[in-house]
């Protein structure tokens, strides 16, 4: 794991963003909580993510569909007998791997070193082992004929490849038998496609529309490490697409830019995002495409779109006895709709926020480390200090608090030099500091200092609730 990323879930620890789950008891693998700035992050995320997809479509609804299913659903889906990782153990360290991401990374070493030929070469192997019938040997037999060694103990010394189902199991009522067995969500998207119906008929929605749903999904992660990047329990936000069928690519194509705009307009820098192509289509899918930013620990998915055609809701209606036909009054056609669905996970996209604002600064001799979240998503928009406590500043510093605190989360701080209040906030991301002093007693006056430019500014106090609103509306990725 690199420097940079210890430094990041460092931070993320001492300042209250994320926790490692029951840690007083030496944690729970996998398994993390946010503290009280990482549950701001997280919230602001899924607020904006849904204030753009719902509310900002007059064709997509909202659903929260239940955790626990019908077992059906996932024997439908497809999930139980396909929901699988192809996972290979090195026996040296007893560090366990995705065989294909094993690969993936030996390829992407060889291009480093300038042998692209062999690189294409593996490449196209990759896609037929994953393609094969036989896919874990054809898997094997690559990383045995490259004598691709363990990136932990640099051996190789390797298990065969094997196939382990990632659903986790459980059961209804009181009695733990076959009969009561059901299965934890490993996706959110099944309870959009059971519920296609619903929604339609009492949204009163035509073809094309959209579902959109944040929830918690469960997967049993045989390789589970990275912090929040690969965990058990997790939390995703999913829009399935309804279209007519032939029209799924001209959507598919329209939401791929769509999403892609979203994340660089939260704050990403565009040179660290990249697609990335599926090699080997889901079952149910005619086109797939990862957004992948670039991670201290390397390039990684932070969401998919895919087209998954009729799939979804033809299995349902096969499994289910169930018409889930569409009839469009316009053209007097019945027909089973396509879809495209985005699915991005909210504790991959609070990673990729973390790492894209971490930063250090030189100022004055001084190390300064700050966290350069766009405004809008920062857990502390402002932060207000009364430069000493006496003279009256702390009532009129509380005063101007309660105010700011009606629009967004506003700290207030008292303890400490000015510069350590500063670089705490900094620290955490929060965009504007406002100080109250001896002037702010003579003329009403504050002096807004912000945190990117360290610049500062003197305005009337009953001014700075417009002027930070108007700040966040204005900000842009040129300030990075």
């Amino acid at each position: 794991m690199s420097d940079l990323f210890e430094k990041i879930i460092s931070l993320s620890k001492r300042r209250g963003f994320i926790f490692q789950s029951s840690e007083i008891y030496g944690g729970l693998a996998a398994t993390y909580d946010y503290g009280p700035l990482g549950v701001e992050l997280k919230r602001n995320v899924t607020a904006i993510w849904w204030q753009d997809m719902v509310y900002r479509n007059e064709n997509v609804v909202g659903l929260d569909s239940a955790i626990m299913m019908h077992p059906k659903v996932w024997e439908a889906s497809g999930h139980v007998d396909a929901f699988n990782d192809p996972l290979i153990d090195d026996k040296t360290s007893n560090v366990r791997y995705r065989a294909d991401q094993l690969i993936e990374g030996y390829i992407e070493r060889l291009r480093k070193k300038k042998k692209g030929e062999k690189a294409d070469v593996i490449y196209q192997r990759l896609i037929a082992a994953l393609n094969d019938e036989d896919m874990p040997g054809a898997l094997y037999r690559i990383i045995h004929d490259e004598e691709i060694k363990s990136p932990d103990s640099g051996t190789f010394n390797w298990t065969e490849v094997r196939q382990f189902n990632l659903m986790f199991t459980t059961y209804l009522g009181p009695l733990g038998d076959s009969d009561s067995k059901i299965y934890l969500r490993p996706e959110t998207a099944q309870g959009i496609f059971v519920n296609f119906h619903n929604v339609r008929e009492s949204a009163r929605k035509q073809i094309p529309f959209g579902i959109a749903q944040i929830g918690k999904a469960f997967r049993n992660e045989i390789v589970a490490r990275q912090f929040v990047f690969r965990t058990r329990e997790f939390e995703q936000m999913e829009m399935q697409y309804f279209v007519k069928p032939g029209q799924q690519m001209e959507a598919f194509e329209r939401w791929r830019e769509t999403r892609m705009n979203w994340h660089v307009n939260n704050g990403v820098r565009a040179s660290k995002l990249r697609w990335h192509e599926h090699v080997k289509l889901a079952h149910y899918a005619d086109a797939a495409f990862d957004i992948e930013y670039e991670f201290p620990i390397g390039w990684q998915e932070i969401e998919g779109i895919h087209s998954r055609t009729d799939f979804d809701l033809q299995a349902h209606m096969k499994h289910s006895g169930k018409k889930l036909e569409y009839f469009d009054p316009q053209t007097q056609e019945r027909y089973i709709p396509y879809v495209v669905e985005t699915s991005a996970g909210v504790d991959r996209t609070v990673l990729t926020l973390l790492c894209e604002a971490y930063r250090e600064e030189e100022v004055n001799g001084e190390q300064r480390n700050l966290l350069k979240f766009h405004p809008k998503l920062a857990p502390i928009k402002a932060a207000v200090f009364p430069l000493v406590k006496k003279d009256g500043m702390l009532e009129v510093a509380h005063r101007i608090k309660n105010d700011l605190q009606a629009l967004f989360n506003t700290a207030y701080d008292e303890k400490g030099a000015i510069g350590r209040r500063y670089r705490r906030m900094d620290e955490v991301g929060t965009p504007f500091c406002v100080t109250v002093d001896g002037e702010t007693l003579e003329d009403g006056t504050v002096t807004v200092r912000e945190r990117d430019s360290m610049a500062q500014e003197r305005i009337a106090q009953d001014r700075v609730a417009g002027y930070i609103a108007d700040k966040i509306t204005a900000w842009t990725n040129d300030e990075l």
